[in-house]
């Protein structure tokens, strides 16, 4: 016996994943998935890496001695209402009003603390990535990589100190330099102006940043003569004087407001200019930061000191970078012939200032990381190969360097990048004060006598104690009972004696 076919229909029977609602997202996904891979992610990896260096156990290591002067400073602007700017003191207000946000948010800590700067250092990587235009896909992001990993950028980028925002302003203001120079547009303009305002607002010695960018332009014009290159012409410029106008309106409205305390204290516009006076002193003179000349190139090289961070060297992509600037004329680009010579320029002027603190080695050093990653546009493409091999082998000693420096030595007094750090030991009275306090409010109130030649950056950390007294340069308290003693060892007889 046949049956009767059975009748069907398509709209009905067609299975699921030939509906439209399905083919839709299947488009939707095609799309974001081609979107992706015209992006990249080597980009975002960079980034990832450079925020998990830089985020992973960054309380690790006790204040450091400036960072509980910042701290302190924090706490008079809390107790003021503003900054005041005391030209002596040659930083700007913006580190310590961006200190006051976060500790208002999360609390006197070393996160707190620490996190702005944090955040800025990870910024600094980004900006990198950002000169792609200018220099090329591959080296912004050799360059970039290189800033990830460095022992120093690093390291420093886990410390509250001001030599971070000063990196990240500089190289905004070279960018909206270059960029202006390569395309006119707008958006370097508004690089370049606030890059001015946020050097000005960080320490004074953007003088030298700003002089070593201006006098590499008749450099540059000089190389150009010399050997031209292709597509120089400055590009027609797409702002006009409205926006130039804004761009400068809100450059000096932040510097005025900053340096005013929020217009509570006008005298400190005027050390906008005061500061110098003094700056100048200090760098002549050394104030006991004394360093050679060719501190700067010691620090970068290898040390061949068993145990250290620098066996092999803390900055070899850095020295690459700077022995590459020798051969800049081949660069058939204008932008890494200004980055070589605004980076020899700045590094010739910190040697020449007679104060030399480690740190600094973060404001001049990044633009030999974009002439360490020109290196694959000076070999043959035969040769491509072999130079991408070498820039490996330097990038990972790097990165072995700055997981031994930061999470392993990174209060070790034989490593020059832990220079004058506070010791280990410091937590042995902080850790059981602290901990007890957060158990007990009561014990906030513990009297303590701290008797030391410098006491920071306990006046920081134990700053939520109101009665701890800090006795420097040869004072006694009246009274030396206490819950607790500080004594350095050798003021114990004296203070035995009291």
């Amino acid at each position: 016996m046949r049956m009767a076919a059975r009748t069907s229909s398509a709209e009905g029977g067609a299975p699921a994943e030939y509906s439209p609602a399905v083919a839709g997202l299947r488009d939707y996904l095609e799309t974001w998935k081609a979107r992706l891979a015209e992006t990249g992610w080597a980009p975002w990896l960079i980034l990832g890496l450079a925020a998990f260096l830089r985020f992973f156990l960054l309380g690790i290591k006790p204040p450091h001695f400036d960072e509980g002067i910042n701290g302190w400073f924090v706490d008079q602007v809390m107790h003021n209402g503003f900054y005041r700017y005391d030209p002596t003191n040659y930083h700007g207000p913006l580190h310590f009003y961006v200190l006051l946000f976060s500790e208002s948010l999360l609390g006197r800590n070393v996160w707190a603390l620490r996190l702005p700067v944090v955040l800025v250092s990870i910024s600094c990587v980004w900006l990198m990535l950002k000169f792609e235009p200018l220099v090329g896909r591959n080296v912004s992001r050799i360059a970039a990589l290189a800033m990830a990993v460095s022992p120093g950028f690093v390291f420093y980028g886990r410390y509250a100190i001001h030599e971070v925002w000063l990196q990240f302003f500089s190289t905004m203001f070279i960018l909206g330099l270059l960029g202006l120079w390569k395309s006119g547009r707008v958006n370097y303009l508004w690089y370049a102006g606030m890059g001015m305002a946020g050097m000005i607002l960080t320490k004074e010695t953007y003088a030298i940043h700003v002089a070593c960018a201006v006098i590499a332009i008749p450099v540059l014009m000089v190389s150009y003569a010399l050997n031209r290159v292709p597509d120089a012409k400055p590009a027609k410029q797409t702002w006009s004087y409205v926006d130039l106008a804004m761009v400068l309106g809100v450059g000096a409205a932040a510097i005025v407001i900053f340096y005013s305390g929020f217009f509570l204290n006008w005298n400190g516009v005027k050390g906008l200019y005061q500061a110098f006076k003094a700056w100048t002193e200090t760098g002549a003179a050394g104030h006991g930061h004394e360093k050679p000349w060719d501190y700067w190139l010691k620090l970068m090289g290898p040390s061949l000191e068993g145990g250290r961070a620098d066996f092999l060297g803390y900055e070899l992509p850095m020295l690459a970078g700077l022995i590459l600037c020798v051969f800049c004329q081949k660069f058939k680009n204008l932008s890494l012939r200004y980055l070589a010579i605004y980076g020899v320029g700045t590094l010739f002027a910190y040697s020449y200032v007679k104060y030399k603190t480690p740190w600094c080695i973060i404001s001049f050093g990044w633009p030999f990381l974009f002439i360490f990653g020109a290196a694959i546009l000076l070999v043959r493409p035969k040769h491509l190969q072999i130079a991408y091999r070498a820039i490996g082998v330097l990038l990972c000693i790097s990165l072995g360097s700055c997981i031994w420096l930061n999470y392993f030595r990174c209060s070790s007094p034989d490593e020059p990048y832990a220079y004058v750090q506070t010791y280990n030991d410091i937590f042995k009275l902080t850790k059981p004060l602290l901990t007890l306090a957060k158990r007990n409010p009561a014990y906030y109130h513990l009297t303590g006598h701290l008797i030391r030649t410098s006491t920071y950056p306990l006046p920081w950390m134990l700053g939520d104690f109101d009665r701890v007294g800090y006795y420097e340069g040869g004072n006694m308290p009246a009274n030396l009972d206490g819950d607790f003693l500080l004594v350095q060892q050798d003021k114990f007889k004296r203070s035995n004696r009291s």
